[in-house]
């Protein structure tokens, strides 16, 4: 199955997200990167059962404008309103503040995070993307979230010495499926095994299937 990777902004190198992803490559999963917002084609993400956005909203280097512009907004929102999978990791969640469609789409919005620190997940087992998953600590940056949606189902808490936070969740718009991971800043987060169980039983999860 071919996952449309959104991935590379200045705070978040895109490499940080294909080397994450790598051990899961190759096997039911197919990786389609895109790292230049000009390569883009908001009107192609229909080719793909599940886009994975790991790019904040911003103006990287040689870039003249946001990539999630109204008219992108929109092709994500028909995307998913028609049955398409979104699956927005760490940078996916951040910079969409002021951006209305898409912060409804995944029914919350990066606000802040302190300086990188010591954050603990705490997975909640019911959910069966939480499924194997068992607490762990990773040295990462704690991102803080305006979480809008209280049908949503949460699946895991990060807690760290400045608080707790909703760390994802899962909710369906439209005839579609949406999951949030906030975790993911640095490279030791993707590569650790909870991680790596998370994001295997997440894309299970976007794609319909079971994940064990």
């Amino acid at each position: 199955m071919k996952v449309h990777v959104i991935c590379g902004d200045r705070w978040h190198p895109a490499d940080t997200v294909k080397q994450g992803l790598e051990p899961l490559a190759g096997g039911e999963f197919e990786f389609v990167v895109t790292e230049h917002v000009a390569d883009f084609d908001p009107e192609g993400l229909d080719r793909y059962p599940i886009v994975l956005v790991a790019r904040a909203n911003s103006q990287s280097e040689g870039e003249k404008e946001f990539w999630m512009n109204e008219q992108v907004q929109q092709a994500f929102e028909r995307y998913v309103e028609r049955g398409g999978s979104l699956l927005a990791v760490h940078a996916g969640t951040a910079g969409y503040k002021e951006d209305e469609l898409f912060r409804r789409l995944t029914g919350g919005a990066f606000t802040h995070h302190p300086e990188a620190c010591q954050v603990e997940i705490h997975p909640d087992k019911q959910h069966p993307i939480s499924a194997g998953v068992e607490e762990f600590t990773v040295h990462d940056e704690h991102y803080f979230m305006e979480w809008e949606d209280p049908i949503a189902d949460l699946i895991m808490t990060t807690v760290s010495e400045h608080g707790a936070q909703p760390g994802g969740w899962t909710r369906t718009y439209g005839r579609g499926r949406v999951c949030v991971l906030t975790p993911g800043h640095e490279l030791e987060v993707w590569k650790h095994p909870m991680f790596q169980k998370l994001l295997h039983n997440a894309l299970h999860w976007c794609a319909r299937h079971d994940p064990s």
